[in-house]
C-alpha cells in the first residue's frame, strides 16, 4: 500500500506541484487559476543551483550486475542529413532492467510486490534522508548498515519520516566507472566473490517495519553488501513494498535532511525495475 507522507515534510515545491489540498477544486474548476499561481510562484522560486542530478548517464561505461544478459547497447538507426534536407536522428537502445542508476520494483524479490507500473506515484517523491557511513565503509568494504547505525543517525538528525527517501552514502559512488573498484571483482558472469557495502537485515527491517519509508537509495551495485548470497534486505524491504535506489550518484551534495527527491522511471508494464532518472531538490 502507499504511504502517506505528511505534507510538512516535503519540499513545498514539490507539495504544490505534485498534489493540491484533499476536497480541492478539479482544474478548470473556480478558483484553480489561484491554485495555478502559487504553483507557478513555488517552481519560480527553485534556482539551477538547488537542483542535484543523482544519476550516472547510460553508455558504454556503465556497471551492471555482473550476471546481467543485455548490457546497454545503443544503435544508431538514423543521424545525418535527411533527403529533405534537414537533420534527423533517431536511436534503438537495449539494456537489462538491473545496471546503472535504476530502480528496484518491490517484485524483483516478492511475488506479492508492485511491478514498476503499480508503484504509487506518490511514492517517488518524498524527503531525502542521508545517513553518511563512509567511516564505517572505508574500514570495511563489505560493511552492513545496522539498525544501531540508523537510530545513532536520528539522534543527530531527528526520526526518519514515514514516506521518506532514505539513501546511504557509503562513498562508492567515487569509484565509478571503474567496474573492479566498484564492484570489488570484474570477472565476467561471476557474482561471487564481489565486495561493496550495503544494508544489513536488521537495519532493513527497522526502515520497512518501524519507520515506513517509501524506498532506500545507495550508491552501490546493490542494496545488499557485494558478499551476499541470500539478499535479506532486498526480501525484507520488498515484502513491504519499498523500492530501491541503486547506483546513486552526486549523493555526496546532498545535507543529511532537507532536500527531496523524486524518482521516476521508465513505467515497464510488469517490470521487475528499470533506468530511473533521480533528482534532488535542495532546501
Amino acid at each position: 500500500m502507499s504511504r502517506a507522507v505528511p505534507r510538512s515534510l516535503i519540499l513545498p515545491v514539490l507539495l504544490i506541484a505534485c498534489a493540491g489540498p484533499p476536497g480541492g477544486p478539479e482544474p478548470g474548476a473556480a478558483g484553480s487559476s489561484a491554485g495555478g499561481a502559487t504553483a507557478a510562484a513555488a517552481l519560480a522560486s527553485v534556482t539551477p543551483e538547488m537542483i542535484v542530478d543523482l544519476t550516472h548517464p547510460f553508455d558504454e561505461t556503465t556497471i551492471y550486475w555482473p550476471t546481467a544478459t543485455q548490457p546497454y547497447r545503443l544503435t544508431r538507426d538514423s543521424e545525418g542529413m535527411s533527403d529533405a534536407g534537414y537533420f534527423y536522428a533517431s536511436f534503438s537502445f537495449a539494456t537489462s532492467e538491473h545496471g546503472g542508476t535504476h530502480l528496484d520494483a518491490p517484485y524483483h524479490f516478492d511475488r506479492g510486490g508492485f511491478t514498476v507500473d503499480r508503484i504509487p506515484a506518490g511514492d517517488l517523491v518524498g524527503p531525502a534522508v542521508v545517513i553518511d557511513v563512509r567511516e564505517a565503509c572505508a574500514a570495511d568494504p563489505d560493511h552492513a548498515v545496522t539498525a544501531e547505525e540508523i537510530r545513532r543517525f536520528e539522534e543527530a538528525h531527528g526520526r526518519i519520516p514515514r514516506g521518506a527517501i532514505v539513501v546511504l552514502r557509503t562513498g562508492w559512488g567515487e569509484r565509478w566507472p571503474d567496474r573492479r573498484r566498484y564492484l570489488g571483482d570484474d570477472t565476467p558472469g561471476d557474482a561471487s566473490n564481489l565486495h561493496f557495502p550495503g544494508l544489513a537485515p536488521g537495519g532493513a527491517r527497522f526502515l520497512a517495519l518501524e519507520r515506513r519509508v517509501a524506498g532506500v537509495g545507495i550508491d552501490t551495485a546493490s542494496i545488499d553488501p557485494g558478499p551476499s548470497a541470500d539478499f535479506q534486505a532486498h526480501r525484507i524491504l520488498a515484502a513491504a513494498n519499498i523500492y530501491n535506489l541503486e547506483n546513486l550518484a552526486g549523493v555526496e551534495r546532498l545535507p543529511p535532511r532537507g532536500a527531496a527527491i523524486v524518482a521516476l522511471p521508465m513505467k515497464i508494464g510488469g517490470g521487475t525495475g528499470g533506468p530511473v532518472r533521480v533528482i534532488a531538490i535542495l532546501p
